[in-house]
């Protein structure tokens, strides 16, 4: 009797601890739903029979746990967060299943101030997921055009699977962004995945930035193309943030960026300047696994501030070919500048960059650079010849090491370093005490004409490098 009376105590002992922590659960973790369509109005309940008609109807609606289901359209608003969301119960505006949903900013009016279709202002746990953001431009200097807009303050902002095209600027020293990413106080645990950035008119700004205080973030598997200026730019020593005024702690991975160059840009005339990924004044950055071709630059890392600098960068895994002017540039490009510091470039393919001939080679080395490690990536030098480029003398503890010169160059060849050239390997290591084990070999690419730059299996290139 005892027994059963002590198991009956038990299960229900159980039991309430069950529903106690599924209680808790629910509690944490809210879900609720909205909708809108562009043929419902603002009157109604927000349900899927009875949706809102507007964003901010349903911005003003949403809070914490609520996901918003756009249905298919075209809408003529912007879009504004109102509330944030928690870690556990975030904010989502998304399309409803896989309707197209396109938020047109064409009908909006110019006024000299920033101008976001997307904006998210000093709030958190926010997801913008599968919007077409687009036809945002302007005539006027002093009005910035956006397509997303992240600012002040905040954590566990995603922005995942978005389109943003056709967001410009033709004002005179005008400035536009796709994506623009302003910590004037600590924006971290960002996500930027999957999005495809194109044809934007950018003037003196760049397709997708970060900058000032932004940390712990991930800007991954995204497209960037066909637009006149920087890439992917992570910033600082802008006075953006009153402190930690730089971008740090973050990964750059698995982008595909290309057809991106300032040419004919009006704020650079006829200058190829433009990098795909460009570091300017970050800290602790992985720039990892990304493909750049057809750009100005590939990937650049320095800082535009004197005695600043980008500093504890990786560039690692990255395929930068058929770039115009050079494939990885670090240092200042005068001596207005800051540099680069205690960097690693590794495990690169630099594939016939400098294909105008401009001198930058396939790796550039300009004003400031210290303590950088460059060791394990191919080089395969285009019609000008350059494989490495210095032609500054402030080039300090630089070391390089097992490296793969392409030798189907031939007697072409050329490294340039402190501004002394020399046309073989064996001269190059003797002019940097230090290459000691890199070699000038055929690298044997997998399927080069299908831009495939693994390394045959066994061949000396894959050997030293692997």
């Amino acid at each position: 009797m005892k027994k059963s009376l002590f198991f009956i105590v038990l299960i229900a002992l159980i039991i309430s601890i069950i529903i106690i922590s599924n209680k808790r659960q629910s509690s944490s973790a809210e879900t609720h739903s909205l909708y809108v369509s562009a043929e419902g109005d603002d009157h109604n309940k927000g349900t899927k029979a009875h949706p809102f008609k507007t964003f901010q109807k349903a911005s003003e609606e949403a809070t914490k746990g609520t996901t918003v289901f756009i249905r298919g359209g075209t809408y003529k608003e912007a879009l504004k967060i109102k509330h944030s969301g928690t870690s556990t119960s975030p904010i989502v505006f998304r399309p409803y299943k896989k309707e197209r949903v396109i938020l047109d900013g064409s009908d909006i009016p110019e006024k000299e101030e920033e101008t976001a279709l997307v904006k998210i202002q000093d709030k958190s746990y926010i997801t913008i997921q599968g919007l077409e953001i687009c036809n945002l431009s302007t005539s006027l200097t002093n009005q910035i055009p956006m397509g997303v807009y992240i600012a002040g303050e905040g954590t566990g902002i995603k922005l995942l699977f978005n389109k943003v095209h056709h967001i410009g600027t033709t004002g005179q020293d005008g400035n536009a962004h796709g994506i623009a990413v302003y910590g004037t106080k600590e924006i971290t645990n960002l996500t930027i995945k999957e999005n495809l950035l194109e044809h934007l008119t950018l003037g003196s700004s760049e397709s997708l930035a970060l900058n000032g205080n932004v940390s712990n973030f991930s800007v991954s598997n995204n497209t960037v193309r066909y637009s006149d200026n920087i890439g992917i730019d992570l910033i600082g020593y802008e006075g953006t943030a009153k402190k930690h005024d730089y971008v740090r702690n973050g990964k750059i991975e698995n982008n595909i960026v290309h057809h991106i160059s300032s040419y004919g840009n009006p704020a650079y005339g006829e200058d190829y300047a433009a990098g795909g990924i460009y570091i300017d004044g970050g800290h602790h950055l992985t720039v990892n696994n990304n493909v750049v071709y057809k750009s100005d630059i590939g990937i650049e890392a320095t800082s535009e501030h004197k005695g600043k600098d980008a500093q504890d960068i990786t560039i690692s895994y990255n395929t930068l070919y058929n770039n115009d002017y050079t494939g990885i540039s670090i240092g200042g490009y005068d001596k207005k500048r800051g540099g680069t510091k205690n960097s690693l470039i590794t495990h690169n393919v630099l594939y016939k960059n400098d294909l105008k001939e401009l001198g930058g080679g396939q790796l550039l080395l300009q004003y400031n650079t210290k303590g950088n490690k460059i060791e394990n990536n191919v080089f395969s030098a285009s019609s000008s010849g350059i494989f490495i480029s210095n032609d500054f003398k402030e080039n300090k503890n630089n070391h390089l090491s097992r490296n793969v010169y392409d030798s189907r160059i031939g007697e072409d060849a050329i490294w340039t370093w402190k501004k002394k050239e020399v046309y073989s390997l064996s001269q190059f290591k003797r002019l940097t005490n230090s290459d000691a084990k890199s070699i000038f070999t055929n690298p044997h690419y997998k399927d080069e004409k299908g831009f495939n730059f693994s390394l045959k299996k066994g061949t000396k290139a894959d050997l030293l490098i692997h």
